[in-house]
């Protein structure tokens, strides 16, 4: 069995290919496939021609980030012990797999691992997605070191360290090939957004860590494939999140969290409206629509019992929301 597999989905991105994929050639020690989600474009045409030596597992239809992943993956299962899962719109650096693979081979009882990630457009400010590790707050609001809700914060060196994270993102995690397919992958519903986060839930409630490693950097350019401030996205960032926590929390802890957020992104919805942003509004309602229509045939996780100890949440933060937009806290040192 080999050591790694870099593996970028793609669909319709040889705009991305051509800019990033160079990068990621040139500084790679490991495998590179792409797995191609039925793209229209001419992303196969130019793969085949200029990069021979990246290896394509092409699908007959768009099954989204989610299900893209899983069944391309499920096709080299058994191949590799581990898998970097690559955006399209990623420049990566000198040994940054090579860091990423040797820690986790001397670190076993950790599953998933990202590294910094900082924006390719502002290269000394941090990414949105993911940026210097990932964190949950108590209602399952997602926030990072460098990224509280919208604001995004210069890299000054603060997060070269290495710590533990409650999920690492889907713009560049590695990921133990065994434990993905034992726990079944992404959740193919989800499409595409918060799925990482969804998987590394379900990781911690097995038993595994989360890591976060400094010393290795990329670059990414986002909103590639869906706008951050699409109502697209927010629809799916919605809907995604109540599966997420229906499907991890007990229903007296979901029922909690679910009225606090429905109160916040009804008032969410509402001030979309009086500015004007009706599609937003209607991303917000109709997100909460689809979940209470798809509600009960979510599948509650149960960890298999194997002898390990659920790892709890890393993140203290009660409600990241309060704390950025009434406390006016703007970065993660402040928390």
């Amino acid at each position: 069995m080999r050591s790694c597999a870099i593996v970028i989905l793609n669909y319709n991105g040889e705009e991305m290919l051509k800019t990033f994929l160079p990068s990621v050639c040139a500084h790679s020690r490991y495998d590179v496939w792409v797995i191609d989600n039925a793209s229209t474009d001419r992303s196969i045409a130019f793969l085949t021609k200029n990069y021979p030596q990246v290896q394509q597992i092409n699908l007959s239809e768009n099954h989204g980030y989610a299900g893209g992943y899983n069944v391309g993956l499920a096709k080299i299962q058994g191949q590799y012990n581990y898998y970097i899962l690559l955006n399209s719109d990623v420049e990566v650096t000198a040994s940054w797999d090579s860091i990423l693979i040797e820690w986790m081979e001397i670190h076993p009882a950790y599953s998933a691992l990202q590294p910094k990630i900082l924006s390719w457009k502002e290269k000394d400010t941090f990414d949105y997605a993911g940026a210097g590790g990932g964190f949950l707050d108590a209602y399952g609001y997602p926030y990072c070191r460098g990224r509280i809700w919208d604001s995004i914060e210069k890299d000054s060196g603060t997060y070269n360290d290495t710590i533990d994270v409650d999920w690492a993102s889907g713009a560049c995690m590695v990921v133990s090939a065994a434990v993905f397919h034992q726990l079944g992958g992404f959740d193919s519903a989800f499409f595409a957004h918060m799925e990482e986060i969804d998987l590394c839930w379900r990781m911690r409630r097995s038993g595994w860590k989360i890591g976060y490693v400094g010393s290795s950097t990329v670059y990414h350019l986002g909103g590639a494939t869906l706008d951050r401030a699409s109502p697209r996205k927010l629809y799916l960032n919605i809907r995604n999140s109540l599966h997420m926590i229906y499907k991890n929390e007990s229903p007296y802890r979901f029922s909690r969290i679910f009225a606090v957020k429905f109160i916040l992104e009804q008032l969410a919805a509402l001030s979309f409206a009086s500015q004007g942003k009706k599609e937003f509004s209607k991303a917000v309602k109709d997100g909460y629509r689809d979940f209470k229509s798809n509600k009960n045939s979510i599948e509650k996780f149960q960890p298999k019992s194997e002898g390990r100890k659920e790892v709890r949440r890393s993140g203290k933060v009660n409600l990241i929301f309060w704390k950025w937009k009434v406390q006016g806290i703007k970065s993660f040192e402040k928390l």
